[in-house]
């Protein structure tokens, strides 16, 4: 019998401390989980957004925020990302973008906050003045349709095409109606290998992250003119998905992103390509 009792003493020990044991796992557990969810991921284009967004790093920490930037190299991952949940936010396009992927997707993201305006540009390829523009000269734009109109616009701009009375936001060349400088080709391309096939173009119409990111500005012949409609048209914004675009990582991210530090980052480092617009 009193073996009997020391072993169901023994056991009534074991139940406690694996009691204790898995209480404490599930305080860690949890505590960990707190702890992630202290974490606000963002998906961003690497230039200018992901460096924007380590500008706001500090600002976060010190309000108790953990800041996990996604880089993203194309316009479609950070918005699939948002919306599946892998990431809280997402920062890298502008309104006009996002109302053609959300109808396009059926999907619900929303704008929360307004950051900046990027100035597109014509680039040099294998001719480096528009003055040399000949007829049959292959001109790269972007291949979505906001972004091609607005690189339509820069064209017309400068002279190398006009367009028709009345064309919209989302010109397309079908919307060219003369080539005043000779009638040249226009290259609809995946904006993100724009500057790589640069070699292979008279000129490329190219956002300015991707300039950045390539390390090209010194290849700009043509910048995109001040047009106050435009920027507000086209300026980048913080998007979430609709059901947390009241939420407490939300306002933090937005509080972050529109401080002074953040601003003066941005107009100390992107010298007039980037335009703070908060």
């Amino acid at each position: 019998m009193k073996n009997i009792r020391k072993i169901s003493i023994i056991a009534l020990v074991l139940v406690l401390v694996l009691g204790v044991l898995t209480a404490c796992g599930g305080s860690s557990s949890g505590g960990g989980d707190a702890e992630a969810d202290k974490t606000i991921k963002v998906a961003a284009s690497p230039t200018p957004h992901a460096r924007i967004l380590e500008a706001a790093r500090d600002t976060l920490k010190e309000a108790g925020w953990e800041l996990e930037v996604v880089e993203c190299l194309d316009y479609v991952t950070p918005n699939q990302f948002t919306t599946d949940g892998s990431v809280d936010a997402n920062y890298f396009q502008h309104v006009p973008y996002l109302d053609q992927y959300n109808e396009e997707n059926g999907t619900d993201l929303v704008a929360v906050g307004n950051m900046h305006y990027e100035k597109m540009a014509i680039y040099a390829g294998t001719k480096a003045s528009l003055d040399e523009i000949a007829e049959g000269d292959q001109i790269g734009v972007p291949n979505d349709a906001t972004n091609e109109a607005r690189a339509l616009k820069v064209l017309a701009e400068n002279g190398i095409i006009t367009l028709k009375d009345g064309a919209s936001e989302l010109a397309t060349e079908a919307d060219i109606a003369d080539y005043p400088k000779g009638k040249v080709e226009i290259v609809p391309l995946e904006a993100a290998t724009i500057p790589t096939q640069l070699p292979s173009l008279a000129f490329g119409v190219i956002n300015a992250n991707y300039a950045m990111e390539a390390d090209i500005m010194d290849k700009v012949v043509a910048i995109e003119g001040t047009d106050q409609q435009q920027e507000d048209t086209y300026v980048n914004i913080i998007v979430v998905n609709a059901e947390n675009k009241d939420s407490e990582k939300t306002k933090a991210l937005v509080d972050a992103l529109h401080s002074d530090a953040v601003k003066s980052f941005i107009e100390e480092e992107f010298k007039g390509v980037v335009v703070v617009k908060f």
